[in-house]
């Protein structure tokens, strides 16, 4: 009644401020008057007189003062009325309806986000107003000064208010109009510009959204072409970037753009212009007022991808995989189903040679610099390269409607060309449209058009099958237009039901895109016959190495062995090592169709009790395998070593060996426990030798080889290298293939470390040959620097818990740790914990064509190894970057044949690189000709493999920790829950943050609004108190209860007294007791149990595990 009056026309002054804040204060006032009045009648009667006295003059004070402000007020309109009468009025008149209609709007605004902060977060990512953005129009251009030097000024005008028409339930979102960028503000080119630091070039058209999708108005900006990207690119007005989203939230993404300090955030769905995770976009920089406060202070940092666990370069054969989930690209030969040309390369256009974006990055940076508690904000301009995980996405069917149809619109279609809305189900709902929820929470919901299903579905959607929401979904992305919302997907195939496991596994080998269709006939053409033998010509030009002991050593059950062992004594009591690895390339020729198979998989996948292998079995078990008792062709790597581990002199080239004996790791190390007792009835079996060597030869080489590696390995730390090993969950099976039991490798073996040592030692020498012979067109692997931000949180936690860290260097790390190990070696768990936060700053490793980085040699080093250079040479099975080396190798091998004439020695593989020779004309000739002859890749080529093998590799890591997570689901699932113990690593009034032990993982628990919780958050001191409620009482608001979760969603309690066997048993550690007091670092035990599977994805959700008698 009160709006409605002061808004009522034919009253004007009713609607001034000054009436409304007076009736507002008399109101005020008369409800502290019925406070005074009821408390009034609870005194005694002595009292009564003095306060009677004072209410009166209370009420009398308040009635004066709303009777003067309504006097005013009355005056003041009277006087403006006669002013308007005497040809005055109507510059007042004017300054006042202005106002009264500003301050009418105000309070429209403020009602209207009043109430778009209590609507729930649209479907798809849409969220509230707090992640909805609000464009401040495109960056400004800067001017120029004489000298051509872009100044410091940036030329901007304000944005113009866009239309604030709401969709549905969507919070208002403001587009700014064009700005004009011909205005130039005139400034010293020293100070920083606080508004805008990025220019841009093309300007953004004002949209509406409303309820009327079907008239086809556009919901997101269009792109931009693809040669304003380039130019944009080009001047430094744009940057090219990777797209991620948060997984905990869809409307927030952020673009790493290589040589600012700090991730650009993308925030809001408009913002991100139809992007999804893994697009390579361009981007712009939004204003600086508009860019978001952020916790903590910017430092210089480099940029941070996924940052999983952190994984030193090793001999794995798939063994030490760990911890994060994602999705990898498809074949990029494929340009991933789309038709547009790939822009330039970034190495091309966003060099330090281009002065005009070297001078715009440098300004960028000043800005950021200038502004260290601001997070820098921008938005997607265009979508360079498609990410591969549009055509790979799993999901779950949904009928329910992504959005709620608006009241005035009969329209209940999501997508115009749906015509089967109106379909109608026997004891089900109308679908208006199917809709797909990906598992992967950082993809956004898609719409699915029934016509395009398969008859099949559509039989099953019109007898109302209710078990097609059970079932995962294999689909992909068909576009996204401006005028949707949502993405418009099509269906691939329906896998089966999420809760059998062999769906799943079909569903991790579709999301990550591995091959698993058979090799072609034609690929198979290169195979040779299965009773192969190595032709005498091939005998004669390698290094004959058959009559020395040579031994294998792998995991149990390897059948595909790329790498082989031998030592000798050497009479001047030196000992020669080689390292033999399969010559994988001399099998598979460059431009064959087994090849190019190769190169599409790019390297095997190891999933528990499965495997995707790079080359069909009859290759990699075959001929190529170094088995024992038969000869094989491979590529040596041997040294003259020391006893203390001095390398004297160094051979690497083409050879034919002689498998003696294939030794498992347990073996070796039952070898090391024992001592190396030749003794046969010390080891437990012993392996069939197949050539005139005993089993006493087999154990001094063996003995031999482990004593260098110690060497080798003191060596190694001592000159900085770094290792960060983190628990790995595995499994037993029964005899149908189900887990029923997981244990934990927690002691790394000795003789991993034994083979490990050689193998890193192979690779960085084979680095350093190829990278010397062909600085262009060398394929390495770097790891770069950590991200220097995490690094300062992670010293700074240590030293909160009173642990020095020295984190200046990766030896001053790897020493920091190895003595904090010593102090810890009584909680092992907090230890796992520091380790664990020690891996989050690491930066992933990569491979790189040294072309791309030929002017920064800096950067090709390998930091946990603290080794110049580094590559992969010595699992060409499994891995395509490994063959591309060889073929180098083959290379180098045939311009060290060529020179041999002239010159005596080797001039490139030995101990040393004869540099002079490499720069001498024939030394250039005889390396182009061993390039042409074995097709070596150029620059351009084997950046765009190497960009390509990084894809496929952390696929296949995700695709290999998704299956433990899927082996871990299904065991949960039987055994109903697993105990664990936890730390805490976080607290506050909604959830805490636990590091969980056998998940080697972080985890939530959420505690707001649990019903029958009383949660007590004391912030000053970072306690938490939590307790049960004895008696539940229940809130009211707006007339309906509160929804409160089930207590079971945040502990799982247990009576001491209805405690079953079976429970005992299962519990391995004592549960809490409430009341509960919880700390940073407290340990708390926690019940892991599965969830998802038929009604949505698996997952493994922690709960605090407890007992009470009141439960």
């Amino acid at each position: 009644m009160l709006s409605a009056l002061l808004s009522f026309p034919s009253i004007p002054f009713l609607s001034s401020p000054l009436l409304f804040r007076t009736l507002f204060f008399s109101i005020h006032s008369f409800s502290i008057l019925h406070a005074f009045r009821s408390s009034f009648f609870l005194v005694s009667e002595a009292q009564t007189l003095d306060l009677r006295l004072g209410f009166l003059l209370l009420i009398s004070s308040l009635l004066f003062l709303s009777f003067f402000s309504l006097f005013c007020t009355m005056y003041q309109f009277q006087t403006v009325r006669s002013m308007g009468d005497n040809g005055a009025a109507a510059p007042a008149a004017a300054v006042m309806s202005a106002q009264d209609e500003a301050d009418k709007e105000k309070r429209r605004r403020r009602s209207r986000n009043r109430g778009s902060k209590k609507n729930a977060p649209l479907e798809g990512g849409v969220g509230t107003s707090n992640a909805t953005d609000s464009i401040c129009g495109p960056p400004p251009e800067f001017s120029e000064n004489g000298n051509g030097v872009l100044g410091a000024f940036p030329i901007y005008t304000t944005p113009p208010k866009a239309s604030n028409i709401t969709f549905n339930s969507l919070p208002q979102m403001e587009l700014a109009e064009g700005i004009d960028d011909s205005a130039e503000i005139k400034g010293e080119s020293s100070q920083i510009s606080q508004s805008c630091p990025l220019p841009s070039s093309a300007p953004t058209q004002s949209r509406e959204f409303n309820a009327g999708l079907k008239e086809g108005k556009k919901c997101f900006d269009p792109h931009w072409p693809e040669q304003a990207v380039n130019d944009a690119i080009k001047k430094g007005s744009a940057f090219k970037a990777k797209f991620r989203v948060n997984a905990h939230n869809l409307a927030e993404a952020y673009c790493t753009v290589d040589g600012i300090s700090i991730d650009i955030m993308i925030n809001g769905i408009m913002a991100q212009n139809r992007a999804i995770e893994g697009d390579t976009v361009a981007i712009t920089l939004d204003p600086v007022s508009c860019w978001n406060k952020m916790r903590g202070q910017n430092v210089n940092c480099n940029q941070t991808l996924e940052n999983g666990p952190f994984t030193p370069e090793n001999k794995t054969h798939g063994l030490n995989k760990n911890g994060s989930f994602s999705i990898s690209p498809l074949n990029p030969n494929t340009n991933n189903g789309h038709a547009s040309k790939p822009l330039e390369n970034p190495c091309e256009t966003q060099t330090i040679e281009n002065g005009e974006f070297t001078r715009a990055l440098e300004r960028i940076k000043a800005v950021i610099n200038s502004n260290p508690n601001k997070r820098p904000t921008g938005r997607v301009i265009s979508i360079i390269k498609k990410s591969p995980r549009r055509n790979a996405v799993v999901g779950f069917f949904s009928t329910k409607p992504l959005l709620q149809p608006s009241n005035n619109s009969n329209n209940n279609h999501y997508n115009n060309n749906n015509n089967h809305g109106s379909m109608e189900r026997k004891n089900t709902i109308s679908l208006p449209a199917l809709h797909l929820v990906p598992n992967d929470p950082r993809l956004p919901k898609m719409a699915i058009s029934i016509k395009n299903l398969p008859e099949s579905t559509k039989e099953r959607i019109r007898k109302g099958d209710i078990n097609l929401e059970k079932e995962l979904i294999a689909a992909k992305i068909d576009e996204w237009k401006e005028q949707s919302l949502f993405p418009k997907a099509r269906v691939i195939n329906i896998l089966g039901k999420g809760g059998d496991i062999e769906a799943q596994i079909a569903a991790i080998l579709f999301e990550h895109s591995i091959r698993i269709s058979n090799f072609s006939p034609e690929s198979l053409v290169s195979v040779p016959d299965p009773l192969w033998k190595v032709p005498e010509s091939e005998i004669r030009s390698r290094r004959d190495l058959r009559k020395i002991l040579t031994f294998t050593i792998d995991p149990s059950t390897a059948v595909d062995l790329d790498d082989a062992l031998s030592v000798e004594i050497l009479p001047s009591g030196t000992f020669r090592v080689g390292v033999h690895i399969a010559d994988v390339a001399h099998f598979v020729q460059p431009g064959t169709d087994l090849d190019a198979e190769a190169r599409l998989r790019s390297t095997s996948v190891y999933i528990i009790q499965n495997k995707v292998s790079m080359l069909p079995k009859e290759l990699s078990q075959g001929c190529v395998s170094l088995t024992p008792g038969l000869d094989r062709l491979a590529l040596s790597v041997i040294w003259d070593i020391d006893f203390n581990g001095n390398i004297l002199d160094r051979w690497i080239g083409k050879s034919v060996i002689f498998s003696s004996c294939q030794l498992s790791y347990d073996l070796v190390q039952e070898m090391i426990n024992t001592g190396f007792n030749s003794n046969p009835s010390s080891i437990s079996r012993i392996p069939k030798l197949y050539s005139k060597f005993k089993w006493e030869d087999a154990v001094n080489s063996v003995r031999v080889i482990y004593e260098l590696s110690k060497r080798l390995k003191e060596t190694r730390f001592r000159d900085g290298a770094l290792r960060l090993d983190n628990l790995k969950l595995s499994f037993l099976f029964d005899e149908e293939g189900t887990p029923y039991d997981t244990y934990k490798d927690v002691e790394r073996k000795e003789a991993y470390s034994l083979i490990e040592e050689f193998m890193l030692l192979a690779n960085i020498s084979v680095a350093e040959v190829i990278s010397s012979a062909y600085p262009d067109c060398a394929l390495l692997r770097r790891h770069p620097e950590p991200n220097l931000r995490r690094l300062k949180e992670f010293e700074g936690f240590c030293a909160k818990y009173g642990f020095d860290l020295d984190a200046s260097s990766s030896g001053q790390l790897h020493l920091s740790l190895s003595k904090i190990r010593e102090k810890l070696q009584d909680d092992p768990l907090l230890f796992d914990i520091l380790v664990y936060y020690a891996c989050k700053p690491m930066l992933p490793a990569s491979y790189f064509c040294t072309g791309d980085l030929k002017e920064k040699k800096d950067e090709w080093g390998h930091y946990a190894l603290s080794a110049p250079f580094y590559t992969h040479f010595t699992s060409p099975i499994r891995r395509y970057a490994d063959v591309i080396v060889h073929r180098t190798l083959y290379a180098v091998f045939d311009a060290d044949e060529a020179l041999k004439k002239d010159v005596l020695g080797k001039c490139f593989t030995g101990i040393r690189f004869d540099e002079k020779v490499a720069e001498s004309k024939e030394g250039k000739e005889a390396l182009r000709e061993g390039k042409e002859k074995f097709r070596v890749l150029e620059r351009e080529i084997l950046g765009e493999v190497a960009e390509y093998c990084n894809e496929r590799k952390l696929a296949a890591r995700h695709a290999e920790e998704a299956g433990q997570k899927l082996y871990l689901w299904a065991l949960l699932k039987k055994k109903e829950f697993m105990v664990s113990e936890a730390r805490v690593m976080g607290l506050g009034p909604k959830f805490m943050t636990v590091y969980v032990q056998k998940l080697a993982g972080e985890r939530r628990i959420y505690y707001d609004e649990v019903e029958g919780l009383v949660v007590d958050w004391l912030e000053n001191t970072g306690t938490l108190l939590l307790d049960l409620r004895r008696k539940i009482s229940f809130n009211k608001k707006g007339g309906s209860f509160f929804k409160h979760k089930p207590l079971e969603e945040f502990a799982l309690i247990q009576n001491p007294a209805e405690q079953t066997e079976g429970e005992e048993d299962n519990a391995d550690l004592a549960p809490s007791v409430f009341p509960m007091v919880l700390r940073n670092l407290s340990s708390v035990p926690v019940a892991l149990h599965a969830i998802g599977g038929d009604d949505g994805p698996i997952d493994v959700a922690v709960r605090v595990f407890a007992c009470s008698y009141f439960h």
